[in-house]
């Protein structure tokens, strides 16, 4: 469970698991698969490492002004690895611990979701059974001060929210809280414990009673014992076939990945193995157990956010033949980097060798050595391209082709190529739609709407609102006002044409606030059965499955 929702405030969170040009700088695998710190040779790097201190020395003593040194060196670092390839990455010792709680099983914490909103720190959940539940901290409070703190205004960063929200377990956060009905501040004090992180969002029967829907967000120390976990209870709720999201997914943990493969893929073939300059960097992993899926239809949805771990999940469930592939050409990562702690706290994320999936390819797209810029932008050359729309606009290598277990082609040299296309649906998409969105209006709309009426949505079933709850005009008029509020004019047209999309999100956000999602197990089951209902790749895949299962028959389509 994460403290808050990093997609919520995108912009100001650099980490490596996060989807866009953060992802090209430096998405962790492997962390796990490999041995600590290697040695280097002396000879080159022990001249250039005294060249670097004698200058540094200078600078120190005899420059014209005040310099500060660990900045110059940070600075140096950074512009010496953009020479390497876009993947390896160095985090200073302030990033560092929050970039590798992405994919720790949790964190110690005040036990709380929060959304930024109009430069302010709203609690959109305490989560279950942590300490802010436990003090009485409600959905809508508003942090003002944590400690002191500021946390408002250009204060409301999400660096600085962590730094005081955050901290050891057993350690007291002193909270100042605006609450609506109230004229003063209210004081909490918040004494910080575990708070779990989960990497599973959503795992539940679908409406035809024999497809398991599940959806990794990333892989973490915890994805695999979650998968388990969440498989066995779908099986006992007579799954029959399995929908598998990996959409948006950046990445993790190689090993999780490879032993999620390893339940659904039977046999004892290989999975995954790397080749790197440091042969003792080479490893193999192979299927070696009786999975508890290795039957049954499989469909992985996937996109150009899909990265890492997911495309190796995907691609080497390809290979075997093992299942279909829907949506868009994934980002195309096939690097390995190992994460190494200096002794200041900092990290470096050394990429140490290249993937290749059970077919022998490798899915690391195109990149030049020093050239970052490119490769940053390579997603949005996609779009430019036409290839987010049109499946012919996917331009494969034909010197990597390669052949799937069963004879059917495949490509390396740039990502996963879904064996059905979905292009992205763009007709609700609107300047308004994004005002909506950039200043958290649906979000902040549907929490006040939950807070307000929390009482009456509960005495009815979740199912019975899924079914009968319609988000009415009153209720949109109500949240367009509070996007005027933020000084957006209203657009009419845009309205009209994102209105049913719009209701959508509503209607699954507020159901999000009313049956929040537990710490016990972080699954958000009534959020996603909503927001998909419309959702076009979830469409196609359901009517996939006699496909995939042909295949899986077959081992060929």
């Amino acid at each position: 469970m994460e403290e808050n929702k990093i997609q919520n405030n995108k912009a100001t969170v650099r980490t490596p698991i996060i989807v866009g040009t953060t992802l090209a700088l430096g998405i962790l695998i492997g962390a796990t698969f490999f041995g600590g710190k290697r040695a280097t040779g002396a000879g080159d790097v022990s001249r250039s490492t005294t060249k670097f201190r004698e200058i540094l020395s200078y600078i120190n003593r005899s420059y014209v002004d005040s310099v500060n040194t660990d900045s110059l060196v940070d600075y140096s670092i950074t512009k010496m690895l953009e020479k390497l390839d876009p993947h390896t990455y160095y985090f200073p010792p302030q990033d560092a611990q929050l970039a590798r709680s992405q994919l720790e099983s949790g964190f110690d914490g005040i036990g709380i979701e929060f959304n930024v909103f109009n430069d302010t720190v709203y609690v959109v959940t305490p989560l279950a059974g942590g300490p802010s539940e436990a003090v009485g901290i409600q959905s809508g409070d508003a942090i003002i001060k944590a400690n002191n703190n500021s946390l408002t205004g250009k204060d409301a960063s999400s660096t600085n929210i962590f730094a005081n929200l955050r901290g050891k377990r057993g350690s007291e956060a002193k909270l100042e809280i605006k609450r609506k009905g109230f004229k003063d501040l209210l004081k909490f004090s918040v004494i910080r414990d575990k708070i779990p992180q989960y990497s599973i969002d959503a795992a539940y029967i679908m409406d035809d009673h024999k497809t398991g829907y599940l959806k990794i967000n990333r892989f973490t120390e915890t994805t695999y014992d979650e998968f388990k976990e969440h498989m066995a209870a779908l099986q006992k709720q007579g799954m029959k076939q399995l929908l598998l999201d990996l959409r948006g997914n950046p990445g993790g943990y190689m090993d999780r990945a490879t032993d999620i493969v390893d339940e659904m893929v039977g046999g004892k073939g290989v999975i995954v193995y790397t080749d790197g300059k440091d042969t003792r960097n080479n490893r193999k992993a192979f299927a070696h157990i009786n999975g508890m899926f290795e039957k049954g239809a499989v469909v992985v949805l996937v996109d150009e956010g899909s990265a890492s771990a997911s495309e190796i999940v995907s691609g080497s469930l390809q290979d075997y033949d093992r299942a279909l592939i829907v949506g868009r050409r994934t980002f195309g990562k096939g690097l390995v980097q190992q994460p190494i702690q200096l002794s200041d706290g900092s990290e470096l994320r050394l990429t140490i060798s290249r993937y290749y999936i059970p077919s022998g390819r490798s899915i690391q797209k195109p990149y030049v050595k020093g050239s970052l810029d490119s490769y940053e932008h390579e997603l949005d050359d996609r779009g430019k391209s036409g290839e987010y729309f049109i499946a012919d606009s996917i331009k494969n290598n034909p010197k990597m082709r390669f052949k799937t277990m069963g004879g059917r082609t495949v490509y390396g040299g740039g990502g996963i190529t879904p064996d059905i296309f979905v292009p992205r649906d763009t007709s609700h998409i609107t300047a308004y739609l994004m005002e909506l969105y950039g200043r958290n209006v649906i979000r902040e709309y549907a929490m006040s709407y939950a807070n307000d009426n929390r009482k009456t949505l509960l005495k009815q079933s979740f199912e019975s609102y899924l079914k009968d709850f319609k988000v009415s005009d009153a209720m949109l008029s109500n949240m367009n006002r509070t996007l005027e509020n933020t000084g957006v004019k209203y657009s009419a047209k845009d309205f009209a044409d994102s209105k049913e999309f719009v209701k959508l999100q509503l209607k699954a956000a507020i159901a999000r606030h009313v049956w929040q999602r537990s710490v016990k197990n972080g699954l958000n089951n009534e959020y996603y059965q909503i927001v998909y209902a419309d959702d076009p790749m979830v469409a196609t895949a359901i009517k996939s499955f006699a496909k995939a299962e042909k295949l899986e028959k077959e081992k060929k389509l």
